[in-house]
């Protein structure tokens, strides 16, 4: 046995105080944050503010979505919260509907539109009040598109029924010829664009009447949203091909490219500036060149993409990290622990991270500034 001098003792105590207040610090700095801010730094990216929702016990945030200028949180209760994307502050709160869960909201002008069973409902962006409520007279099949004169509802009788935005009276139907279902609606003022589960995708006028200006038709159905950007087309289909189909003119289309995928499509393809994202299921994220059609990189455990910014992709992995991917090398430049990440909203449009958990705590993140000195609001 050995024994301590008083002055060993007292040097021994100091230490155990210091271990003990640095792991205090630590357990604190870990309960505040999402993602800490010195694993952040290690991939240039920063907290641009971190904020926890008003969620009851027993109720958990189930998705967010990027809608103009707001992020919106959506509880399993349907309780919607709308964030000023800027500084996360709060705009509005409140239960949108009772009963069967909304699963996606639409955003057109000032309003928010979301399909509850055989109902639209549409909402103020401001402060969330309904402005109306329609009863829709078959079921719906998929997301609801609209422009200025009218709505867009696929219905399971497989007809597209056109309603007068202003009164929800029915104006006309259009149907594929060959009698399929209608799986994706893309609305504009020049041009409707609606996709089926055999493969065409067909353009129609968005006046009074069904006009057909041009049908493409892929290998297979097309699943998922159509994305419209521009006069570009861009749709996955069954068939395991992702396309880009470019309006010409008003009664025309050209096929720019198409890129086979090595896997099962299931989703829509992530349409931003640099480059074209495409899951596949049990193949991973695989980024195509948005002009060239040719594959940029392909990441085995990539989920989706997060955001894109200065030619970087930043993609959510199935293991809950956030992998930076270089666009131009198609190598992996880092990654970070996002182990209490459960949700998050995919950014195709800049370059903030949007980012969540289901007990209500939301934060977002931006690449760092050019100074290196990274800074958090919003706490």
């Amino acid at each position: 046995m050995f024994k301590m001098t008083g002055y060993k003792l007292v040097l021994a105590a100091a230490v155990l105080v210091l271990c003990g207040a640095s792991s205090g610090f630590d357990s604190e700095d870990s309960e505040r944050w999402l993602v800490l801010p010195r694993l952040l730094k290690s991939a240039k990216l920063e907290v641009l503010w971190d904020n926890e929702l008003p969620i009851k016990k027993g109720e958990n945030l189930k998705k967010l979505f990027i809608l103009g200028e707001r992020v919106y949180a959506l509880s399993d209760r349907n309780y919607l919260i709308s964030l000023d994307r800027e500084k996360g502050q709060i705009l509005f709160s409140k239960t949108v509907a009772a009963g069967a869960a909304v699963d996606e909201l639409r955003l057109y002008a000032d309003e928010l539109m979301f399909t509850l069973g055989s109902t639209l409902v549409e909402i103020d962006v401001k402060n969330g009040t309904e402005r109306k409520a329609r009863r829709i007279e078959f079921g719906i099949k998929c997301p609801a598109a609209r422009n200025s004169e009218y709505f867009y509802i696929s219905g399971v009788d497989k007809r597209l029924h056109v309603l007068n935005a202003e009164d929800g009276v029915e104006v006309f139907e259009a149907a594929a010829e060959n009698n399929s279902m209608i799986t994706s609606i893309a609305a504009g003022e020049d041009f409707v664009v609606f996709g089926t589960d055999a493969g065409n995708v067909i353009s129609m006028a968005p006046n009074r009447r069904p006009i057909r200006l041009w049908q493409f038709d892929a290998g297979d159905g097309i699943v998922g949203q159509i994305v419209r950007n521009g006069t570009s087309l861009f749709f996955a289909s069954k068939d395991m091909q992702v396309y880009r189909v470019d309006a010409v003119g008003r009664t025309n289309r050209r096929l720019v490219w198409k890129y086979q995928m090595s896997g099962v499509l299931e989703r829509a393809p992530i349409v931003a500036d640099n480059a074209v994202y495409q899951y596949a299921r049990g193949k991973g994220l695989t980024a195509i060149d948005r002009e060239k059609g040719r594959a940029i990189w392909s990441l085995a455990d990539g989920v989706d993409l997060l955001a894109e910014a200065a030619g970087k992709a930043y993609v959510i992995t199935k293991d809950r990290k956030l992998v930076v991917m270089d666009n131009a090398t198609g190598k992996k430049l880092y990654s970070v622990n996002f182990a209490r990440v459960s949700l998050y909203a995919v950014n195709a449009t800049d370059s903030r991270i949007y980012i969540g958990d289901e007990n209500g705590r939301v934060a977002c993140l931006r690449p760092a500034q050019d100074s290196g000195q990274a800074t958090v609001a919003g706490r």
